[in-house]
């Protein structure tokens, strides 16, 4: 909160923390994997990737708005632009990463394998969407239509 000095920004960012969670549990069942000390500590550090995903990307908002001179609508949908590529860049590189560790881990540590990965799957592929929408919600953000003559 005192990083960005709002409440609003704050709530968005800990908004994102229950989409790695679902995620988790829907790899666990999917893998047929359970959930014990490392599925957790996998949760643990999936959460600190989602949060800094919705950090790099209400930061980019502000930048397109404020140092951009864009309207607020147009620099969340071009802050959106931006932070896509290297957003699931990141993700895929960690998921990728940690097939070796499901595949080899044993039982102990395939339970945190799958859940960063499927969590990060999951998690990204809706905070993608879910933080811009969010932000023009709680910022009220309108969309101006602007013509050119």
């Amino acid at each position: 909160m005192l990083q960005f000095n709002s409440f609003r920004k704050t709530f968005i960012v800990l908004a994102t923390i229950p989409l790695g969670i679902i995620g988790v549990i829907f790899g666990l069942l999917l893998f047929r994997s359970f959930f014990g000390f490392f599925a957790f500590m996998g949760m643990i550090s999936l959460a600190g990737i989602v949060i800094n995903n919705a950090i790099v990307m209400i930061d980019r908002i502000k930048i397109e708005i404020e140092e951009s001179g864009r309207a607020p609508f147009d620099g969340i949908v071009s802050a959106a632009q931006q932070r896509f590529r290297p957003i699931m860049l990141t993700t895929f590189t960690t998921t990728l990463g940690l097939i070796p560790l499901y595949l080899g881990g044993g039982l102990m540590w395939e339970p945190m394998a799958v859940s960063i990965m499927v969590g990060l799957l999951f998690a990204t592929s809706i905070i993608l969407l879910f933080v811009p929408v969010l932000y023009k919600m709680l910022f009220q953000v309108k969309y101006e239509n602007q013509e050119t003559s």
